[in-house]
């Protein structure tokens, strides 16, 4: 293996065509660096020098060694610098991970602004993943952060969390619906009515958690229909084939042809959660986490 200081010490003589004037340069005596070099030559098994009393002459192998040398040193340079940068958080790459409901919240996108102002080297690979598999993500280190519907787990020793937004659903009815034109929207209303649900993870919401909610608040909805995302959800609604809750922030999202009412009296909302590993302490993490907070 090559020692990069014996490179730096051939580069320098070469540059000086003299042992003594590299040997001041470098800061060091001439006898070890001329041993230096002829260890060098020694491990390569070529001379790399023509040398006489004054002067020492590059020869043709070493005319090539050279060229390769200095591309060698700049690239550890290079690499050095690399490596302050990623110890400071300048550049480098994380993994998030996200829910649906972190997208639609416009967290995913006040975060990349906020990010890039102030690491616009860095990169972020975002990747789409369950609740349950975020954490086991985050313990597995194949995510850095995650966007999440639910805390981490209580006592949990290894992921941490903190609630960055809370949503509450609002009503989607089409706009042909008798239910447009009432201002006050209450569980009477609802009763019996066609819905329109979304079929989440198991780990995020569900049917029955749903069907709890609506009793609860006193009315029974009848299930028509089942989505895998709240848009495709509004979609059908903007056909008028049912009515929908979904967050509240989705309204600008929604196709033309549905009304907009709120539920104060409903239980249920979108919680989203942002979950990182307890012992991770480098300085872009807690950028991040402050980026997502602020």
């Amino acid at each position: 293996m090559l020692d990069l200081r014996q490179i730096r010490y051939f580069v320098a003589v070469a540059e000086a065509g003299n042992v003594g004037r590299a040997a001041e340069r470098l800061h060091i005596s001439q006898s070890p660096l001329s041993r230096q070099i002829m260890q060098l030559e020694e491990q390569l098994g070529v001379a790399l020098f023509e040398r006489s009393k004054q002067r020492v002459h590059l020869n043709a192998e070493g005319r090539a060694f050279l060229a390769e040398a200095r591309a060698l040193l700049a690239n550890a340079a290079r690499l050095e610098e690399l490596g302050r940068n990623l110890a400071s958080g300048a550049v480098g790459s994380l993994a998030i991970g996200y829910v649906e409901g972190a997208v639609h919240a416009g967290l995913i996108a006040d975060m990349l602004r906020k990010f890039r102002r102030e690491r616009p080297d860095f990169h972020l690979q975002l990747r789409s993943r369950r609740t349950a598999q975020q954490f086991e993500d985050l313990r597995s280190r194949a995510l850095d952060l995650g966007f999440v519907y639910a805390p981490a787990p209580e006592g949990d020793r290894d992921i941490d969390s903190m609630l960055v937004r809370r949503e509450p659903l609002v009503l989607a009815i089409p706009e042909g619906d008798p239910l447009a034109g009432v201002a006050e929207v209450r569980p009477g209303h609802l009763d019996g009515r066609v819905w329109i649900t979304v079929v989440r993870q198991p780990d995020d919401t569900n049917r029955a958690q749903f069907l709890a909610a609506c009793a609860r608040a006193g009315f029974m909805p009848d299930i028509a229909y089942e989505t895998a995302d709240p848009l495709s959800s509004l979609g059908l609604v903007s056909a008028g084939l049912g009515l929908a809750t979904v967050q509240e922030s989705l309204q600008s999202a929604a196709p033309p042809g549905i009304v907009f009412r709120d539920l104060p009296w409903f239980e249920r909302s979108v919680a989203i959660h942002l979950a990182w590993r307890r012992n991770d302490r480098r300085a872009m993490i807690g950028d991040l986490r402050k980026a997502v907070g602020e």
